[in-house]
């Protein structure tokens, strides 16, 4: 018998399978955000639903640079749109000319 692993996230505070979120982690040394890491990276992580209204949702409350405790940069936000557009995309939730 194997056991999830289940994380919270902060876009909705649901509980879902971590497989199907984007892992965003501030590595302890230097400071750095890394999306979707491996594990050998440590340091403050923070879960997020591939749903469009969680990623919106902690960009508009600033709940991401709270739980990470750091500045987010536009490049950063402009990624994680990406990556949820693409696994919208993949998923065929939508379509490819939105």
């Amino acid at each position: 018998m194997t056991r999830e692993n289940v994380r919270k996230c902060i876009g909705c505070f649901e509980d879902k399978n971590r497989e199907g979120m984007i892992k965003i982690t501030r590595e302890y040394i230097s400071g750095e955000i890394f999306i979707n890491p491996n594990s050998k990276i440590f340091g403050r992580s923070v879960y997020l639903c591939y749903n469009k209204s969680c990623l919106e949702n902690s960009f508009k409350k600033n709940k991401l640079a709270k739980f990470l405790k750091a500045n987010l940069t536009e490049e950063l936000k402009e990624k994680l749109c990406a990556i949820q557009r693409e696994h919208e995309w993949a998923e065929g939730t939508l379509q490819k000319n939105d």
